[in-house]
């Protein structure tokens, strides 16, 4: 899944179990698919070799195909103060 970079940006969500789960919903009304869940307790934030960002809670992992570099640059952008003197 995540072999290549790719502008898209790909996920996934693996939960330890059916109870973690809050919500999945494949088309609502308006044909947006849905997936609402609970990490539960953060257990670990990592970049996996600089190329996926994987949020890991007690209840499940989130994955993200979104390496370093892209990643610092949408946190700088959020924050245009930064690097800036007083």
């Amino acid at each position: 899944m995540f072999s290549k970079k790719s502008e898209e940006h790909s996920f996934s969500a693996e939960m330890k179990s059916e109870h973690c789960v809050k919500k999945m919903s494949f088309q609502d009304d308006d044909g947006i698919i849905f997936f609402e869940g609970f990490l539960g307790k953060l257990v670990r934030v990592s970049l996996v070799e600089d190329l996926m960002l994987q949020i890991e809670g007690a209840n499940g992992v989130l994955r993200v195909d979104i390496d370093r570099e892209d990643l610092e640059t949408c946190l700088k952008a959020q924050n245009p103060s930064e690097g800036k003197k007083p």
